[in-house]
């Protein structure tokens, strides 16, 4: 019987691979880590511009929709937070943010291989069960 748990993909990379990603997520300055993607139909978001979108969407619409606003904005505000999420990059699998065990599994050993000291650092698997991830802050 197939999981009904989703799971996501991030990747941590060095700071001059961050930059060139955010510039570029489809990898181009990272020729393995292009093909990768291609291969996986994959794309790339920055934690901390995802972050941020969170935060100026929320100012645009009203904040008491958005339950995570308070503890968003204060992580891209703090600067050793703001440095860590700068280099995270969560991977989109054909457009999705979550997705199947199979999907991640495929696509976490394609990532693992390309694990380096002058590029991706490393990579992590979260799923969709809360009682392994944190929870929404109380208000």
């Amino acid at each position: 019987m197939e999981s009904t748990l989703q799971f996501q993909l991030r990747i941590t990379v060095a700071s001059g691979l961050a930059d060139a990603l955010r510039a570029d997520p489809t990898g181009a300055s990272h020729a393995a880590l292009r093909d990768v993607l291609r291969r996986h139909n994959a794309a790339l978001k920055c934690q901390f511009d995802a972050f941020a979108d969170y935060v100026s969407e929320a100012e645009k619409l009203g904040t008491e929709n958005y339950p995570l606003y308070q503890w968003t904005r204060e992580t891209i505000e703090n600067p050793q937070k703001k440095a860590k999420y700068l280099q995270s990059f969560t991977v989109y699998m054909n457009g999705d943010e979550i997705y199947g065990k199979r999907i991640a599994d495929e696509m976490e050993i394609d990532l693992l291989k390309l694990v380096s000291e002058d590029g991706i650092k490393s990579v992590a698997r979260f799923d969709t069960n809360p009682a392994n991830n944190p929870q929404p802050p109380k208000r």
